[in-house]
């Protein structure tokens, strides 16, 4: 049963009073209504709110509700209210006409159940993005172990423990198998396991397994399992406890004040340090053993402040030296915090550290950017001093320039700064000085190169070539620094060296003398002069790209100018050759030379191929004339040793006379003169042969003189036989001119040995010519001496001695042999003692 409705209330008689005052009653439904514990408020015709009642003002506080407007209807109407404390409510209103126009409004507050459903899909949505962006591997699986639902740091893990991506959990390799698919806790309950696993290629690491059975209306029940990598914990621990016993052992003073237990320590109790006041008690060594006395004149005012922060219990820093008894000049830091505790207890704490390396590291860093500073002044003196032009340009503007870039552009920095590049550049929109996207797009380091026209501020107009390097200022941001190269005077050498150049093609033109260039590669003609062309005997149009045999003809020729050219490609050196070639059916002979030509870069900076350079030149006539006068020397020679030999015979036959002269006037010398003669008439018949012809003598004819000058002296004769597979061409054989004198003495000593000791018998010589050597056999009847060894004879000026000494070692034989009543001489020679000539 309903408890029973206040038939009078302060909200009630307001309900009344405005009523009656439009001719109305309030009846008791309306009544309770109003009193009732829903929110209400009355409305007029318009939809303005006249009243409300104490529900609506408890709940929404002092608010005016006018502006609100509602129209009465049979439907429920959202209406959304911010209550005195900022807070938003929906609520639903339902409008129930009265009578006179009114309305009343009665209100249901859907605030906590629109939360309630907000914060259920916000929640459900949360899990979804933490489960995706949680940087832990986490993963969702059934009873079965096959995986729901799973993170990016789970895919890269399982990625590490299985070639491919596993469907359920039993894919895993077994310890992580076991880790993640242990018991499960029961719902709504979460369970914790250890693990000392090692992942693929890293070493063994504690995981901790976090599972969390879901309720839900799911078949089968649903476990979230969240992998946490402990080691770093572990590692954390360990730290902290390395950082207890640092703290203790390595000059770092740690200490806390509490009113009612005084100064401490962690973990150890002991008194902080004395800098925390003259009263506080005294610590052992290291930091906690400072006092006054110990501090630097320059720093009493730091520490002093320190002191007045202890007394007053208000937060400071100091720093300031001190110098030690034991370890000499240090610098200290101490921090005073104040703190409150859980319970309201205030707390004073002191933390003094020794800073002395940080002290010096901090000077150091002072040093080094002083230093640093002065590099940066050389380096712009130095940037000043080169010759390339040095431009800083940052999004404000021209920020510096070196003393080559003043010079170019005309002026001073402060007549640039803050000015845009371009103010130098000509009015061609796309001139490099304008591309402004330069300082965005521009990759760092990298350099974009151009070349442009620059106008100074004087008006001078030069080309210059340079790039732009996009860089970081000192204070981060970004920068375009210019290096220009003043090019004008290269631009007029080019200009210079195209006119030069085609002055040299019209010379080349126009000189008599052949040239041609030609690929490395292929041998084709590239280029050719009328001489050339003349010289091919076909118009210069139709010889460009030709092969050398269509310039040179087909044959042995074109092949040899080939094989000279690949030659000369080899080679960095020039080559010279002369060819014989046919132009019109005239034999003319050309000089020619050929240049490899290695590759080179042009003006425009590209790089032109190799190629060969031909330059020939008519030596005809040239030669010609050095025929004939070399034929005409030749000829003034050839008379004048047959003029020589012939005196030479002369007066060699001059001098026998004279010896057979004195032989005849001397008896007892005219042996020993008659050899001597015979010895100068064999030298003259040598030269009496040489009179009437040059080069080698014929061997055969030497014999037959050697031997008619013998018979002519002996009054004897000598019968000569000729055979041997050569006898036929018996002349071909002849002596150089080095071993014909030798020769001709040696064949007089034997041929008077021969007659002189052969009595009256006629004495033979048979000549054996066989195209490997030749054999001369001279027969005399006479008998050698017992025991007789030409080997023995000792070489001498005269008889067997001087033919020893004569004879050619290397292609000559002498043997000496008795053949019954007769001794036999038997010459030998072979090349080249003697010569096989050319048939005549």
């Amino acid at each position: 049963m309903s408890p029973q409705l206040p038939l009078a209330s302060p909200d009630l008689d307001a309900l009344r009073a405005l009523l009656t005052a439009r001719g109305q009653d309030v009846p008791g439904l309306l009544a309770g209504l109003w009193d009732g514990p829903w929110p209400a408020f009355v409305l007029d015709a318009k939809g303005q709110v006249l009243l409300t009642n104490a529900q609506l003002q408890g709940l929404m506080g002092e608010v005016s509700l006018q502006g609100q407007r509602l129209l009465p209807s049979g439907m429920a109407q959202e209406l959304r209210l911010v209550d005195d404390q900022g807070r938003e409510h929906l609520l639903q209103a339902w409008v129930h006409p009265l009578e006179g126009g009114l309305g009343l409004a009665l209100l249901q507050d859907h605030s906590t159940e629109l939360a309630a459903r907000e914060r259920a899909e916000r929640m459900q949505s949360e899990i979804d993005q933490w489960l995706d962006l949680c940087p832990l591997p986490a993963l969702m699986h059934d009873d079965q172990g096959l995986l729901l639902r799973f993170n990016a740091a789970f895919t890269a893990l399982c990625r590490r423990l299985s070639p491919q991506m596993p469907i359920s959990l039993h894919e895993l390799p077994p310890e992580w198998r076991e880790l993640l698919h242990a018991k499960a806790p029961e719902s709504g309950q979460e369970s914790h396991r250890n693990a000392l696993l090692a992942p693929p290629g890293d070493r063994r690491r504690w995981i901790r397994v976090r599972a969390r059975r879901l309720s839900g209306p799911w078949s089968r029940p649903r476990t979230l399992v969240m992998l946490e990598d402990r080691s770093a914990e572990q590692d954390l621990e360990l730290a902290q406890q390395q950082l207890q016993t640092l703290m203790d052992t390595a000059g770092v003073g740690l200490a806390t004040f509490q009113p009612e237990a005084g100064w401490s320590r962690p973990g150890t109790g002991a008194p902080p340090p004395s800098s925390s006041g003259e009263d506080a008690p005294k610590q052992a060594p290291s930091l906690q053993g400072v006092n006054r006395e110990m501090v630097e004149p320059d720093s009493r005012a730091e520490y002093e402040k320190l002191q007045l922060a202890l007394k007053q219990a208000t937060p400071t820093v100091a720093r300031y030296a001190v110098r030690h008894p034991e370890h000499g000049l240090r610098w200290l830091m101490t921090r005073v915090e104040i703190g409150q505790l859980a319970s309201g207890q205030k707390t004073t704490s002191v933390l003094t550290v020794d800073i002395t390396d940080h002290q010096q590291a901090q000077e150091r860093n002072e040093l080094l950017q002083h230093s640093l500073q002065l590099q940066t002044e050389r380096e712009r003196a130095v940037l000043d001093s080169v010759l390339v032009g040095i431009v800083t340009v940052g999004r404000h503007g021209i920020e510096w320039m070196n003393r080559s870039a003043r010079r170019m552009f005309g002026g001073d920095l402060p007549e640039f700064a803050g000015q845009p590049i371009s103010s130098v550049a000509t009015e061609a929109p796309d001139h490099p000085f304008r591309q402004t996207h330069y300082l965005d797009d521009l990759p760092e380091g990298q350099a974009e190169t151009f070349e442009c026209r620059v106008v100074a501020r004087d008006g001078r107009e030069f080309w210059v070539v340079g790039n732009a390097v996009a860089t970081m200022g000192p204070d981060g941001s970004r920068q375009l620094t210019y290096a220009l190269l003043d090019i004008e005077r290269r631009r007029q050498a080019e200009a210079q060296s195209l006119q030069a150049q085609a002055s040299l093609h019209r010379i080349i033109e126009a000189a008599p003398i052949a040239i041609s260039l030609h690929d490395a590669r292929t041998l084709q003609v590239r280029q050719i002069n009328q001489a050339a062309a003349a010289l091919a005997g076909r118009p210069e149009e139709e010889l460009l790209g030709a092969s050398l045999e269509a310039l040179f003809g087909g044959g042995d020729e074109a092949e040899t100018i080939r094989a000279d050219m690949e030659f000369a490609l080899q080679s960095s050196e020039v080559l010279q050759r002369e060819y014989r070639l046919t132009v019109r059916g005239q034999a003319r002979i050309w000089d020619a030379r050929l240049l490899h030509l290695a590759g080179v870069n042009d003006a425009s900076g590209e790089l032109e191929p190799e190629q060969l350079l031909l330059v020939a030149s008519d030596v005809t006539q040239q030669r010609a004339q050095e025929a004939a006068r070399l034929e005409a020397a030749i000829a003034q020679r050839e008379l004048l040793v047959r003029e020589v030999h012939h005196r030479i015979k002369n007066n060699l036959q001059g001098v026998a006379g004279l010896l057979q002269q004195i032989a005849a006037r001397r008896p007892e010398v005219k042996a020993v003169i008659n050899e001597a003669v015979g010895q100068v008439q064999a030298i003259a018949q040598v030269y009496g042969l040489q009179v009437g012809m040059s080069g080698p003598l014929r061997l055969r004819k030497v014999v037959e003189a050697v031997m008619g000058s013998v018979q002519r002296m002996s009054g004897r004769e000598i019968l000569v036989e000729v055979d041997g597979a050569m006898a036929e061409q018996s002349h071909r054989w002849g002596l150089p001119e080095a071993e014909a004198i030798p020769i001709a003495l040696t064949l007089n000593e034997l041929f008077t040995n021969a007659v002189k000791h052969g009595g009256d018998a006629p004495v033979r010589c048979e000549l054996r010519f066989d195209p490997e050597q030749v054999v001369l056999r001279i027969v005399n009847t006479g008998r050698l001496p017992p025991g007789f060894d030409l080997a023995q004879v000792r070489g001498g000026v005269s008889g067997l001695g001087l033919v020893r000494a004569l004879l050619p070692r290397r292609s000559a034989l002498l043997g000496l042999t008795q053949d019954g009543e007769q001794v036999v001489c038997e010459l030998s020679l072979w090349p080249p003692g003697v010569q096989l000539l050319e048939a005549l």
